[in-house]
């Protein structure tokens, strides 16, 4: 049995998320000053409130379900001033976790209902993220999305922002949304732009819908990466070729357990995932919904399926591996990161330990988190 980690201890690991969504990891605090401020009305006021009204646990019942809380969030999403802020939080928020290297993925179309056009939201978000770069060192790339129950023209506009901000901090395209009667083929002509201007893309697949939806991501739509994936296991030849070209997977645990993609932590099969090979990456797909960080998805994983440290920093490794980066800016990283872990030591007496290198060069932006009790009740995370 795996020496037991804590949350802690993981917070203090370099990390990656990749599948990070701006409109789902707000700050509360934040939701509540932005409101008051542009004068928007929300369903409540009382902090309490409004995060019971946000958080999918108790209350979802299905993706669709999860999806109507962003109605709440993107109210006081729609000006410069307020996304460059939250862009910058959230990245902020990622590298008090240790997160080296974080994919913010958002669709700019839902942030025009005010006027603004499309370069400005994008613009907007990359001086949030280019802030905190300056400032905390963390590095980023901007991920824009299609929506994939608007129509394929949309998409098309998306793919031709990722081509007007390739090389500007945008480095890649994703279709989002309800799986549902909304097949991604239907926006192959997008991702087939955004792949003739060698721009990387990923898709939402295998959530809320079976393999056949992964299956048209890869093969009717060319994704370089699979966002969730957790229906991949119902077929296993198609599991086999996803494993056979490495082809990542974006894994979000507690997510997919909120909106039933998996059947509590015991029916998710990003154990199996790893066991088997696949190149799996864990994130935390939307902060303030979900309630997570990227250190407590590891954590939970550990706990619920003793994933040892050597498992981590395999996974670890695997997140930095899959990142949208230039291949020699990559290997660089890489190199820093594997150098970084080899210096963790595994427990000693129960109690984790991490070698002092790696304390003095992540102490400060790690801040506690109170361990939240283990439970396989998925309702709860």
């Amino acid at each position: 049995m795996a020496p037991e980690l804590s949350l802690e201890f993981i917070q203090k690991l370099p990390k990656t998320d990749l599948h990070c969504h701006l409109d789902g990891s707000l700050r509360l605090e934040t939701i509540l000053d932005l409101a008051r401020h542009q004068g928007v009305t929300l369903p409540t006021t009382d902090r309490t409130g409004l995060f019971e009204l946000l958080y999918a646990g108790d209350v979802c019942s299905s993706l669709d379900d999860y999806l109507k809380a962003f109605d709440i969030t993107l109210s006081v999403m729609q000006t410069e001033e307020a996304l460059e802020r939250i862009a910058f939080e959230l990245a902020e928020d990622a590298w008090r976790e240790n997160v080296r290297y974080i994919e913010v993925r958002y669709a700019p179309m839902l942030h025009t209902r005010n006027g603004l056009r499309l370069t400005q939201v994008v613009e907007a978000v990359l001086r949030g993220l280019r802030t905190a770069k300056r400032e905390l060192g963390i590095r980023y790339g901007l991920i824009l999305c299609g929506i994939r129950s608007m129509s394929a023209e949309s998409s098309i506009r998306m793919a031709e922002l990722c081509i007007a901000f390739k090389n500007r901090g945008v480095v890649g395209f994703d279709l989002a949304g309800s799986e549902v009667n909304n097949p991604a083929k239907l926006h192959r002509q997008a991702f087939q732009l955004v792949i003739d201007n060698n721009i990387n893309c990923t898709a939402h697949a295998g959530e809320a819908f079976g393999p056949d939806s992964i299956a048209q991501a890869i093969h009717k739509c060319g994704a370089h990466r699979i966002g969730h994936g957790t229906r991949l296991v119902e077929n296993g030849d198609l599991l086999n070729y996803v494993n056979d070209h490495r082809i990542p997977l974006e894994v979000c645990p507690s997510s997919n357990l909120q909106t039933k993609a998996a059947n509590g932590w015991e029916g998710h099969p990003v154990d199996f995932f790893v066991d088997y090979g696949l190149r799996v990456t864990i994130n935390t797909d939307n902060r303030l919904m979900t309630d997570t960080t990227v250190s407590k998805e590891i954590w939970l994983c550990h706990r619920n399926y003793g994933w040892s440290l050597d498992q981590i920093k395999d996974i670890i490794i695997a997140g930095f591996k899959s990142a949208f980066m230039p291949y020699r800016e990559k290997a660089d990283l890489l190199a820093e990161i594997s150098a970084e872990l080899a210096t963790v030591v595994a427990p000693a007496n129960g109690k984790p330990q991490v070698a002092p290198a790696l304390v003095s060069k992540v102490e400060a932006p790690v801040a506690p988190v109170a361990e939240p009790a283990p439970s396989t009740d998925a309702a709860r995370h």
